[in-house]
């Protein structure tokens, strides 16, 4: 008669592994994050947290405004040989600058080297930096889509092989017809790469999935944490097995919600014993980890009201039409503004050497407003102008009517 069996198994417990943006040296260029795939990491996060995904995009919509405009707007019909105009390679970049904390560009001279001829805008998470020179200056960028598999496949990255681009430098253009211009404002610490600005609030963007994965993993595996079921059968350990996977596929899942459990033994003492497992209040703990990590998020980004993102508080406060216009305020001008200056600024040093004096602004309307009462105004660089101001208010005007 063979003896009851019984098992026993190490419980390993999951550690948080944080993702660092360090810069260290590969070959010839600087690895962006201690696997060379920092930027990635944002992606993914922008792409799996709705919270975080919908800041992103309330202060991306908030930089694109209604579009560019300028004295002359004949001047942003066309970027590129691709068929872009300068709105479209602005609304890349705006969206670039969130996420990543900056953003770059491919500048194309022309055959005399008398203006620049195509503007490209380059995904920033291709970029990595070539090793600073002897001046502790860049000097360049390798553009690579496919980064990762330097790391994860079998055959290492040929530098050799993969496109790489001079820092714009206008007083080597005889040499360079095609340079890369990258913005991205000074972060401590870091010399290759910038930081975005929630890149304190990684770990809690991390945390938003998780709590999404225990709600739906909870839902799916609905038999699990309910019940405890002992059988008397000293089974092996294929027969334990099957004896799992049948319960799983009979019983578990929300398709399973509500269905009848028949079980037939040969014996009433063999008769499994089914014990309901009491709810431990986890939900409501991780309900309250949501709404903690939520507002974690929302000051991450610098978004006083969630009222601006469409979610409507708990409390009833902050809800009303003067409030939430005041939160819609500070907002354009504590985090959108600074954002929407930075770029014009770029595009406005850029487009110099084809036109002297250019002033670009932001066409920005108050969405809280009705049709009829538009509010609009003009966000310029701070380089701007005053007449070159007043004539693009102008030119909203004539919109407005």
């Amino acid at each position: 008669m063979a003896k009851n069996k019984i098992q026993f198994a190490t419980i390993k417990k999951d550690t948080y592994q944080k993702r660092y943006s360090s810069e260290k040296k590969d070959k010839k260029f600087i690895k962006y994050g201690d696997d060379n795939q920092y930027p990635n990491y944002l992606i993914d996060l922008y792409n799996h947290s709705s919270t975080h995904a919908s800041c992103v995009n309330a202060v991306v919509e908030g930089i694109r405004g209604e579009g560019l405009i300028t004295e002359n707007e004949s001047v942003l019909d066309s970027a590129n040989k691709a068929g872009e105009t300068l709105n479209d390679i602005y609304n890349k970049i705006a969206l670039d600058y969130k996420l990543f904390g900056g953003f770059a560009l491919e500048v194309i001279w022309s055959r005399d080297r008398s203006r620049i001829a195509e503007l490209y805008h380059i995904d920033f998470s291709f970029l990595r930096a070539k090793e600073k020179d002897y001046r502790g200056k860049c000097p360049g960028y390798f553009v690579y889509n496919d980064w990762k598999r330097s790391y994860t496949g079998t055959t290492r990255i040929d530098l050799n092989d993969i496109p790489y681009l001079p820092i714009f430098n206008p007083l080597k253009k005889e040499e360079e017809a095609k340079q890369i211009y990258v913005h991205q404002p000074y972060t401590p610490g870091k010399e290759y790469y910038p930081l975005p600005d929630y890149a304190g609030a990684t770990k809690v963007i991390d945390l938003d999935q998780e709590v999404d994965n225990f709600h739906i993993n909870n839902i799916k595996n609905g038999l699990t944490p309910s019940l405890s079921i002992t059988t008397f059968t000293n089974a092996t350990d294929d027969e334990r097995m099957a004896i799992e996977n049948m319960l799983k596929e009979q019983y578990a899942g929300t398709n399973n919600a509500g269905n009848l459990m028949y079980i037939d033994v040969d014996a009433p003492e063999n008769a499994p014993v089914i014990t309901p497992i009491p709810q431990n209040g986890a939900d409501g703990y991780y309900t309250t980890i949501n709404d903690m990590v939520s507002q974690k998020i929302l000051t991450a980004h610098r978004i006083t009201s969630p009222a601006l993102l469409g979610i409507k508080e708990n409390t009833g406060l902050g809800n009303n039409a003067e409030e939430i216009e005041t939160a819609y305020r500070l907002f354009l001008n504590t985090v959108v503004l600074p954002y929407q200056q930075s770029i014009l600024s770029c595009l406005e040093y850029l487009l110099g050497y084809n036109y002297e004096d250019i002033s670009l602004g932001v066409v920005q309307k108050n969405p809280l407003y009705e049709a009829e009462d538009d509010e609009t105004e003009v966000v310029t660089s701070q380089e701007a102008d005053t007449e070159d101001v007043a004539e693009m208010d102008d030119k909203v005007d004539e919109i407005n009517e």
